[in-house]
């Protein structure tokens, strides 16, 4: 705030409200302060640019005589979208030659009520609802700069187009349309089709500070307040109401300048006691119905692992693959683990690649240990796809399309029906091809949990009897092994049991 009394910030202020917007009263203020010879009368020392004191025209005002007529001040109370006809507009409209669109023809008919009741209360004070065309023109020809040689882009002329308010179509843009494309769209195509969605309704309120009997002149007019209310119950007031700060000025341009002031307040009737209480039962009574609604949709019973056992949730991603195009790939699933000591599962994958001629090919097998830990983790793992040795393969899988491939892709690290103990690959020739990154995110879930006697400590032991994360592999093999060795128990106890039965009694 500057100098004495005035209010400097015409910022914008938003309010969220969830009572209709239509309850909305704005008093208005106007008054004229000074006219020109009064300003030229100023000392140096007493005015400035930035700093006027009020008092000072408080005090001149009421000695030097000014007229103190309907011209000098005024005051009116505003509702949502009331409409108040400036003397422009009434000299307009009154002509019914001048009507064009059915707006115009109201206004003519409203206009004529008005000469018949006894002409217009308010004299300077009048408002642009949503439905004028200077809501429609000032939101076209709103700058992108605050600066006075802005020259337009041809972003901000198309942008122009763009009305951030109420799509007053309805549900006309829902309806489906036998012309999906419009490859030449005129102009008013444009500005008709083009609107963002988004239900938004302005109103100005104006005021006409053309000099005494000269009212109706078009380049007197000023904005006192700007109001925009959304479908949210948001409010925007610019500038904000002057409940307990000073007035706004108003300095006219041109020789004769003139000061005004002004004042805006909201005078909305406060809600009734009963009707508060009846609004948070309307309130509370929603917000239940609809916890219930989501209730239903989740249900009530939450679906748990298997007694005994380890539930491992997986969603994960392909985040990158050198040395391969793909397309975005995702995986969900979960699987049921023993949690006395869990056979870690391994995730395999193949990658084939289509050409333009569909032929197909294999470019490289891989495999990955699932994470142990629960978590977001990043595991990348190699590829590689097995070589025939000569260049007539490699001319025949270029051209022709088909490679070798795996019978068995658990051959990647051990067959399913492998029974040694040595695995040997000697002679099987075969090629690196890239990798594939994936991030996982693990979610595990147990009925141990549960219990009180568990402890975050005893869920790491259970994981961390494998060494940790990154010692997967060799885990994975001491796994293996020990699985290999109680299978070959088992059929050493099963032969042994059956040459028991088959030999001779001595």
């Amino acid at each position: 705030m500057a100098g004495s009394g005035w209010s400097t910030d015409t910022g914008e202020a938003v309010y969220r409200s969830r009572d209709p917007v239509r309850n909305l009263r704005l008093r208005v203020h106007l008054q004229r302060i000074t006219t020109s010879s009064l300003l030229l009368c100023q000392s140096s020392s007493q005015m400035t640019n930035d700093s006027v004191d009020l008092t000072t025209f408080k005090l001149q005002t009421s000695a030097g005589g000014l007229r103190r007529d309907e011209d000098d001040e005024e005051e009116v109370v505003v509702s949502w979208q009331e409409k108040l006809f400036s003397q422009f507009e009434v000299d307009l409209y009154q002509n019914e030659s001048a009507c064009q669109t059915p707006l115009d023809h109201q206004y003519h008919q409203e206009i004529l009520n008005l000469e018949a009741s006894g002409g217009r209360k308010n004299h300077r004070i009048f408002t642009y609802t949503d439905s004028d065309r200077y809501t429609n023109l000032e939101e076209h020809c709103q700058k992108m700069t605050t600066s006075d040689t802005e020259v337009p882009s041809f972003l901000v002329e198309r942008m122009a187009n763009v009305r951030r308010r109420q799509d007053r179509r309805g549900l006309e843009s829902n309806v489906h349309k036998s012309r999906i494309i419009t490859w030449e769209p005129s102009e008013e195509f444009i500005r008709s089709n083009h609107v963002i969605n988004t239900p938004l309704q302005t109103m100005y309120i104006m005021a006409d500070l053309g000099p005494y009997g000269k009212l109706g002149q078009r380049n007197y007019e000023q904005v006192l307040c700007t109001l925009k209310v959304d479908s949210n119950g948001v409010l925007t007031v610019k500038p904000d109401f002057t409940d307990n700060k000073g007035p706004y000025r108003i300095v006219m341009e041109g020789e004769k300048q003139e000061l005004w002031k002004y004042t805006l307040n909201n005078v909305s009737s406060p809600a009734q006691r009963e009707e508060e209480e009846r609004e948070q039962r309307v309130f509370k009574d929603l917000y239940g119905r609809h916890k219930e609604y989501l209730s239903s949709l989740v249900g009530s019973d939450f679906e748990m692992a298997i007694p005994g056992s380890l539930r491992l949730f997986v969603n994960g991603e392909v985040v990158s693959a050198q040395g391969y195009e793909y397309d975005n790939l995702y995986v969900h699933f979960f699987v049921e683990l023993p949690n006395y000591f869990p056979q870690w599962p391994v995730l395999y994958l193949e990658v084939i690649s289509l050409d333009f001629w569909q032929r197909y090919r294999v470019e490289g097998y891989g495999s990955i240990v699932l994470p142990l830990a629960p978590g977001s983790h990043t595991i990348k793992a190699s590829t590689w796809r097995p070589m025939e040795s000569g260049t007539l393969a490699e001319l025949r899988r270029f051209f022709i399309g088909g490679s070798l491939e795996l019978e068995d892709m658990l051959y990647v690290r051990i067959p399913g029906n492998f029974k040694g103990s040595r695995l040997s690959r000697f002679g099987f020739r075969t090629e690196t091809t890239g990798s594939v990154t994936f991030r996982f995110h693990c979610l595990h879930q147990s009925r141990a949990f549960l219990k009180s006697s568990f402890t975050r400590e005893k869920m790491h032991s259970l994981l961390e009897r494998m060494e940790g994360a990154h010692q997967q592999s060799s885990v994975f093999n001491v796994l293996e092994a020990f699985q290999r060795a109680r299978r070959q128990m088992q059929e050493a106890r099963e032969n042994l049991s059956q040459d028991l039965v088959s030999s001779p009694m001595l």
